[in-house]
């Protein structure tokens, strides 16, 4: 999220510190990206074509975000080319992995979930 009036924090983050960082971390990209750098460091390349169909303003601004709130990390090596590496800090690794657990369960019981939209499809059908 931007910061706004010369720097000073915006108001729905002043208020709700907490569901900021909720919302970046489990956005659509965040997801992805947090779930993806628990296998390895990437560089940028590298890590929208793991994540797919991202595009490149969309990925700068999601890791962009994840850096600000502490999550990763960005290494920029002073050679040409340059080269920049993304990983996650610690604080990065514990959300990610509780994410990957999420995202885990989501698989595991999807067919739980399917079988709940098909009666509740059915029973407002009626």
């Amino acid at each position: 999220m931007a910061v706004s009036d010369g720097g000073r924090r915006s108001d729905a983050e002043a208020m709700c510190p907490h569901r900021l960082v909720l919302e970046h971390m489990t956005s659509r990209w965040g997801v992805l990206v947090l779930i993806q750098l628990l296998e390895r460091p990437y560089r940028f390349s590298e890590l929208r074509r793991a994540i797919g169909r991202v595009s490149e303003k969309m990925l700068t601004q999601t890791l962009q975000t994840l850096e600000r709130d502490g999550l990763v990390h960005r290494d920029a090596k002073p050679v040409i080319p340059p080269r920049v590496d993304y990983s996650l800090t610690g604080l990065g690794r514990e959300a990610a992995e509780r994410i990957r657990d999420l995202a885990l369960w989501t698989e595991k019981r999807m067919a739980d979930v399917l079988a709940a939209r098909q009666a509740y499809d059915g029973a407002r059908a009626q």
